[in-house]
Formats: structure tokens, sequence, C-alpha cells
């Protein structure tokens, strides 16, 4: 039965949603040159804020730490914007004269951007930019948890937008999420595309509305630590990037595989950086607290080290940054081989890169397929065996997964979007960006007659 704030919001997401329809229509008639001002307006506007909003995220989610959220939303004004701010998106945007084809780009209407609350704020003005950037309004929904700081983002988004020409109601945001409320955006006849990030319940609640959606599935990221690897650089590279943001990020290391001949180099290398290992009944401890009823403690996401052993009741000292438990099973009954969203990573010894390999499906099925790999490893021979085979999207060589896998480190397209393809559920393996945004009309000249039929016969008789 709906309540009253469910009727309450689903009202909401039905006015914004034609007040969308009408802000679409006025930016569809917009130049390229007028488009990439309000989107140059958008990414300046988030630039600036950049520091406030990452503080609102962390006071009212609690999850990750101010100054790497800030580098996320610096993450979407800056290498998302750079990446797109070039690109084609209004009217012809190709001519193939040898073919005598045109391509033509074409607006998909009205997006609906779903948010985590792990990242709601670099997720709004990310969205926001490709959206806008690709001739299309956004209405976002927000996480429960991260209202009031998705509702801020989205306004200084569209406030940015307007100060350059956009109309009023291009950008919006959901004051009073609910259930209710995303259902109605996600099912509605005005909505025409679906960026869903978020849980799995959500992205599947996407994929049945009954629209388009590009959706994301879970990162339980494996990392290979090949023996012809730089291993003071590779740990290094995993300890900056596990713990960016306490962990937040899905394409963040959940479990390292490391060669048995550089075992005591690697472990002695992760004390040396910051690494604190469990012993046996911490170990017990810590793996209580990963899992609640099936599914991840989301008490313990984005927190420090230090919060997550004391939930555990167990002490380790300030200066360690990353929690690590040997391990050898895999499954949801050995708690530290799932995606923990923490900075808690799970160490397995492995005879080889055969073993490694075995290892590393073992662990995308528990909950990761079409996500991400890493391997870091000096021998491009092992490179190639080793990732040719692998069932994920992004593959990241000697870079810490997190930054690799969103395009801040390797030459992979910026995004906060990764999809996982079919293999992980989902429409898409690419970093979504604005070129998912917008269709393409193809515009063909004739050059060629159809052979007549007399002709054709003759032919088809020549073939028996």
């Amino acid at each position: 039965m709906l309540r009253d704030i469910d009727l309450q919001s689903i009202q909401e997401v039905r006015n914004y949603l034609e007040e969308a329809q009408a802000a679409q229509k006025i930016l569809a008639k917009m130049t390229q040159e007028e488009i990439d001002k309000i989107v140059e307006s958008m990414a300046n506007a988030a630039r600036e804020e950049a520091a406030r909003l990452a503080a609102m995220a962390v006071e009212e989610t609690g999850f990750g730490n101010v100054a790497d959220k800030t580098t996320k939303n610096l993450f979407a004004a800056n290498d998302v914007y750079n990446s797109i701010k070039d690109v084609k998106t209004v009217g012809v945007i190709r001519r193939d004269e040898e073919n005598r084809v045109w391509e033509v780009a074409q607006p998909v209407g009205i997006v609906a951007g779903i948010v985590p609350s792990t990242n709601p704020t670099s997720t709004v003005i990310f969205k926001s930019l490709i959206a806008v950037k690709a001739g299309n309004a956004i209405i976002f929904s927000p996480h429960p948890a991260a209202a009031k700081c998705t509702v801020e983002a989205a306004r200084i988004m569209q406030e940015a937008a307007e100060r350059a020409g956009a109309p009023k109601g291009l950008i919006s945001c959901i004051t009073q999420p609910t259930m209710a409320a995303t259902n109605e955006l996600m099912k509605h006849k005005l909505t025409d595309v679906i960026l869903a990030t978020g849980g799995p319940g959500l992205v599947k609640a996407a994929y049945s509305s009954g629209k388009p959606a590009y959706g994301v599935g879970p990162g339980n990221v494996p990392v290979y630590i090949h023996e012809s690897a730089n291993i003071a650089k590779a740990v290094e590279l995993i300890i900056q990037s596990k713990t960016f943001d306490n962990g937040t990020i899905c394409a963040s290391e959940q479990a390292l595989l490391v060669d048995e001949s550089i075992k005591e180099k690697v472990v002695a290398e992760l004390k040396q950086q910051g690494a604190y290992f469990l012993n046996e009944e911490e170990k017990q401890k810590v793996a209580s607290i990963i899992m609640v009823n099936g599914s991840l403690n989301a008490k313990i996401v984005g927190k420090t080290p230090q919060v997550i052993a004391e939930m555990a009741g167990i002490e380790v000292p300030a200066d360690v940054k990353v929690l690590v438990a040997e391990e050898t099973g895999v499954g949801k009954e050995y708690p530290f081989s799932i995606e923990k969203l923490s900075p808690i990573l799970a160490f397995y010894t492995v005879k080889g890169m055969e073993e490694a390999s075995e290892l590393a499906l073992k662990l995308l099925e528990v909950g990761g397929l079409g996500h991400t790999v890493g391997i870091h490893a000096e021998d491009e021979k092992v490179i190639e065996a080793y990732t040719i085979d692998k069932p994920a999207s992004r593959i990241i060589v000697n870079s810490g997964t997190t930054f690799g896998g969103i395009g801040a480190t390797v030459n992979l397209m910026p995004s906060l979007t990764l999809g996982c393809g079919a293999i992980g559920n989902n429409v898409t393996s690419d970093n979504v960006t604005v070129t998912h945004l917008f269709n393409i009309k193809r515009v063909a000249f004739g050059v060629r007659e159809m052979p007549k039929k007399d002709e054709a016969q003759k032919e088809a008789a020549l073939t028996k």
C-alpha cells in the first residue's frame, strides 16, 4: 500500500518528467557550440564545488574521506569533461563520402540517473555532463542515505547549465527518495534510457523496467602478482588504489593472488607500506562482521581499518592503511573472498599462472563476472597468456585497478559507470560515456543497382 510520502514522491517525478520533456525539446534545437558552452559551465561549477560536495557526502553517508571524494569529483569535472568536450554530438557527426553514408546524432531524450550512496556527488557530475553533452535531460534518483548531497550536486549542475543558456528543468533530482519514486522514474512513458549505478537489486529492476538501461555489475577484483613483477612498485600501486576513498570504488582490488616464489618479499613489502596481516584469531573476528544475512555488511563500507578493527573487537596501529588476511577458500562461507568495498584484502598464495587463473575465475564467479581483473608483471608473454581468457571487461596491467578501471591512469574512457558485458548481465562492456547517450541515424545514398530479375535467375542457374 502506498503511503502519502510515496504518492508525493511519485508526483514529484511526474512533474520533473514534464519539465524535462519541455527542456530537452529546447536543448535539441541548440547548436553544438551552445551545448558545449553549457557543458563547460557545468564542469567549471563542479570543479569549484568539488571539495564542498565531498564534505557533504562524507558527512551524510559516513563513507570514504573528504580528500578522496574531492579527487573523484574533480575526476568527473576534469578527466570526464576533457574526454567528451570535443566529441561531436549535434547534427551530422561523420561523413563517409567514399561509401556515401552520413551519420547524424539524435539525443535519446530523458535519462533516468540512478545514484549510489558510495559515490553520490561524483556520479551526478559525471552523468550530468555526458547526458547534456549528448543533448538530453536527466533526472536523478538518489540513494536515501545520500539524498541531500545528491540533490545539491544536481542543483549546482542545473544552475551552472542555466547560466550558460540552458532551459529550466534540464537537470533535476528527486528530493524524497522512495522505491515508489524510483520505479515511477524508471517505468514512466517519458523516460527513454536508464543509467543505473547501484546494488544488484536496483540494476536488475532497471533492466526489468521495460526501458533500455545501462547497468553495472559488482566488482570482486582479483589481482595477480607474478614473479616477474616489480614488487615494491606493485605493492605501492595496490595500496594507493585499495585505500582510495576507503575502498568504495567497485573496481578496487579485493584479492591478491601471489606467486609462491615471491610470497615472502610481497608480504614484507606490504607490511613495510602499511598493511596489517591479521592473525588467525583476528581474522575470524573480522570475518564475522564482513557479512550480515548473506550480504555485505553496509556498516563496514568505506570505513577506515581502525574503525573496522574496533567493530570486530581488535586493535590495530593508527598508521595501518589496509587489513590483510591470508585465505585459501572461495565462496560466501569465506567472507574475505567477496567484494568488501572497504580497506580489507584477501591474500592467496599460488604456485604459478595456471593456478592464479583458476582462482581468479572462482573469485569472479562469486560476484564480479565481466568487471575488472588486475595483473602486475614485467613479462609481456605472461601478461598476454594470463589476460586473454579472463571474463572481465577491463584488464588492468601494472596499475591500481581503482584508477585503471575508471580510466584515470590508463587510456580507457574516463567513466564512473563501468559496464560488465553480457557475462555480467549488462548490455555493454564499455566504460559508459557520452556516445552511449545518443542514437546514430544513417543517411545512405544509392550507389549500386539491384540485379534485374532475369539476370538474377541466370546467375542462380550458373551456380548450381
